[in-house]
C-alpha cells in the first residue's frame, strides 16, 4: 500500500505544511494561501481536507486564524515553566494568587452572592445555587496582556460574614486562600490539582492574548480542603500549552532505616 493510502488526507496535508513552516519556507506571519489553491499545490486535496489540516496545526500552535483575514504562521512564544510543587514554606507556595515559578503580575474582580454552578457545587459539596463568591484573575505578560487565567470559587457560608469575604478586598488582600482561611479558624490540609488538556473554544480564546480558538490548552481544577476534608475553595485555571511547561515534583518520603 502506497503511504498516500495509509495516511489520512489531512495529516498528509498537515505534515507538508508543517514541513514549509520547519524549513523556512513559510516564516511567521506568512499568509497560507486559500484552501482550494492549497489543498491543488498539495495533491489536489478538497477544501474539507485542508480545513482538518489546519485545525489540527492550529491546536499545535502552528498556525491561527483570523477572524476576516485568513490564515496565517504563529510567531513562536517564548516558553516558560509554570511549576506546580510545594515550596519551602509546605502547602502555602500552592495556595497563593499566582501559581507557583509564574512571572509577572495580575489583576482580579470578585463578585459575591453568586449562585454556584451545578460543577461548581459539587467540587466544592454544596447545594447547586448556594451562594459563592466568584473572583476571576489574570496573570499578565510584561505587555500587561493576559497569558493566563483563572477563576476561583469560595462558598459564601464560610466567608460571608468575615472582613475577608472578598480575596482582593480587606486586610488579607492577595494573602492567597491558605491565609485568609487561617483568619477564619480555618486549616487549609490539602489542595488536589486535577490537570485535562481542551482545545480553546471562542469564550475561552477571548480570554488570553494571541490565543486562537481550537489552540491546546491545560486547564487545571484546583481545590482547597481543610482538615476535615472540606473544600473551602475551587478554581479553574487556564494555562496555554504553546506559551506553559507544566513542571510538577513531589517530596520523596525517606526510606525506613534498614539494619
Amino acid at each position: 500500500m502506497s503511504e498516500r493510502g495509509e495516511t489520512a488526507p489531512y495529516l498528509q496535508v498537515a505534515a507538508a505544511i508543517r514541513t514549509r513552516i520547519a524549513d523556512g519556507t513559510w516564516s511567521p506571519g506568512h499568509k497560507l494561501p486559500s484552501r482550494s489553491v492549497l489543498g491543488a499545490e498539495l495533491g489536489g486535496f478538497g477544501d474539507n481536507v485542508v480545513r482538518r489540516a489546519q485545525e489540527v496545526l492550529i491546536a499545535e500552535g502552528l498556525l491561527e486564524g483570523r477572524a476576516g483575514s485568513g490564515t496565517y504562521v504563529r510567531s513562536p512564544h517564548e516558553r516558560r515553566t509554570l511549576l506546580r510543587s510545594p515550596g519551602p514554606e509546605g502547602i502555602s507556595n500552592l495556595a497563593g494568587l499566582a501559581p507557583a515559578g509564574f512571572s509577572g503580575t495580575w489583576e482580579a474582580e470578585s463578585e459575591a452572592k453568586l449562585p454556584a454552578p451545578p460543577e461548581i457545587a459539587e467540587r466544592l459539596g454544596i447545594a447547586a445555587g448556594d451562594l459563592c463568591v466568584r473572583t476571576h484573575y489574570e496573570y499578565l505578560d510584561a505587555r500587561h496582556r493576559p497569558v493566563m487565567v483563572s477563576t476561583s470559587w469560595e462558598p459564601m457560608e464560610l466567608t460571608g460574614a468575615s472582613v475577608v469575604v472578598l480575596p482582593e478586598g480587606g486586610p488579607l488582600a492577595g494573602h492567597g486562600v491558605t491565609a485568609r482561611m487561617a483568619h477564619l479558624g480555618i486549616t487549609v490540609a490539602l489542595v488536589v490539582e486535577v490537570p485535562r488538556p481542551v482545545q480553546l473554544d471562542r469564550a475561552q480564546a477571548r480570554l488570553l492574548a494571541d490565543a486562537t480558538v481550537g489552540s491546546l490548552a491545560t486547564v487545571i481544577a484546583r481545590t482547597h480542603y481543610d482538615t476535615a476534608g472540606r473544600a473551602v475553595e475551587t478554581a479553574d485555571i487556564i494555562v496555554p500549552a504553546d506559551r506553559f511547561d507544566l513542571a510538577y515534583t513531589v517530596p520523596a518520603a525517606p526510606e525506613p532505616h534498614k539494619r
